[in-house]
């Protein structure tokens, strides 16, 4: 495998989010300030800077087709934008919290929806802004979204609460408690896991098809890092100075001793490939690595960044891999 440095641009501070389009010809990056700038993949022109978000942004989405680019921002507004023109074409205030999670859903009764979360309410928009369904609100504030398209279903995090939403008529299928904080989640590939990471320096995964729980502690810190392999089988986690990977086939993880990556600082981001096997993380002095997990010696490559990773983004093909940085920096590596 060959890997080399691409193209590298520099936001104005903190890259908070990034996503590349679902052709992947355009990379959407955005700063905590809340300027949004879209980059051609081939070449790392500047194709678009869009006027963001006065207050600060928090987080953005492509739509399915890759017509639409929907961003959250402190101001409480979800924006659309046209990735043809770069121009904005609606808005949604949802009240005054912040908008911190997105995610567009396919329905089979009609065009995908976007939903947002803004502190305790979840809402389900159309493309042109207007609400398609406005949840109840939920019992604490929303602190994740995890998508499954192909079970038509949104799940979604608060303190002590896990929800799972019927995307095609909005309705409430299954509800999970949990005695603490959720900070990340997200479900297998195969949809027979939803993992949380927690508060309590703790991973807590749950079957739903199968009423099974499991729950793994122990760790360093409190734990927001999460991704899984493609064939579902192999969980990375962060939560301390290694990279935890997971045996998540037959009876699940929850016993068995994990596979640890070495860090120099605190594990800051983890990302699987989409199709392939090969997984990104990031610690918290500037470092970041590629690792194939099932291999006798995994260590693929290593690379020193000028600042701590804040996200991973593989492009479909897994050709091209995003990094954002905490000072702005956005880097995109050739790994094919």
């Amino acid at each position: 495998m060959n890997f080399a440095k691409h193209w590298a641009a520099v936001l104005e501070d903190f890259v908070i989010d990034l996503a590349w389009s679902p052709d992947g010809a355009t990379l959407a990056a955005v700063a905590q300030s809340g300027a949004i700038t879209l980059y051609d993949a081939a070449t790392g022109a500047v194709r678009h800077k869009l006027a963001g978000h006065a207050d600060g942004a928090n987080c953005l989405a492509w739509s399915p087709t890759g017509g639409e680019l929907a961003t959250g921002g402190q101001d409480g507004c979800v924006k659309f934008w046209s990735a043809a023109t770069g121009a904005e074409v609606a808005e949604t205030d949802l009240g005054g919290a912040w908008v911190e999670h997105l995610c567009w859903l396919p329905r089979e009764s009609g065009a995908p929806v976007l939903f947002a979360a803004a502190g305790r309410q979840l809402v389900a928009l159309h493309a042109d802004g207007t609400v398609a369904h406005k949840f109840l609100a939920a019992p604490k504030t929303i602190s994740s979204l995890a998508p499954s398209a192909a079970q038509g279903v949104l799940a979604t995090a608060c303190f002590g609460h896990v929800a799972l939403w019927n995307v095609a008529d909005f309705s409430a299928r299954k509800e999970f408690s949990y005695g603490n904080a959720i900070y990340a989640l997200t479900w297998s590939p195969d949809r027979r896991w939803l993992v949380a990471g927690c508060h309590d320096n703790a991973v807590h995964l749950w079957a739903p098809a199968e009423d099974l729980e499991l729950h793994m502690s122990g760790y360093e810190t409190r734990l927001k890092e999460l991704s899984f392999s493609s064939d579902s089988k192999w969980l990375a986690t962060g939560g301390g100075r290694d990279a935890c990977i997971w045996d998540c086939s037959g009876a699940g993880p929850e016993g068995r001793e994990p596979l640890m990556l070495p860090h120099n600082a605190r594990v800051a981001a983890v990302a699987f490939q989409n199709s392939h096997g090969l997984l990104a993380t990031a610690s918290g002095d500037g470092e970041f690595s590629l690792w194939a997990p099932t291999r006798k010696n995994p260590l693929v490559a290593e690379v020193k960044m000028p600042a701590a990773a804040t996200k991973f983004a593989w492009r479909s093909d897994d050709a091209l891999l995003a990094v954002g940085t905490a000072q702005g920096h956005v880097f995109v590596f050739k790994t094919a």
